[in-house]
């Protein structure tokens, strides 16, 4: 693999590290699925090696998943085992 590949995928998975209270296992788990699309990817495309595209997908996944505002929220767990994370307004809202 090329050095601006690597150089790309390193500078990329430290700008993705957790970003406001983002759990590591969920962008573990977006660089997975970008991982196994990008070797799927680097599979079928031309000039791309399988390698190449696991590493691109398994940054821009895991940037994804560190950028999504959607899920911008810590979690907690209740003496029960139940997950929650609560609003603006003090509002817990169990998963």
């Amino acid at each position: 693999m090329s050095k601006l590949v690597w150089t790309a995928v390193v500078a990329l998975g430290l700008s993705s590290t957790p970003v406001m209270a983002q759990s590591a296992g969920r962008i573990l788990g977006g660089a997975g699925i970008g991982a196994a699309g990008g070797a799927v990817a680097g599979a079928v495309i031309p000039g791309l090696s399988v390698g190449e595209g696991a590493a691109i997908g398994a940054v821009g996944g895991a940037a994804i998943r560190a950028l999504d505002k959607k899920h911008r929220h810590r979690h907690y767990r209740s003496r029960h085992g139940g997950r929650y994370w609560i609003d603006r307004h003090g509002r817990r809202h169990y998963e």
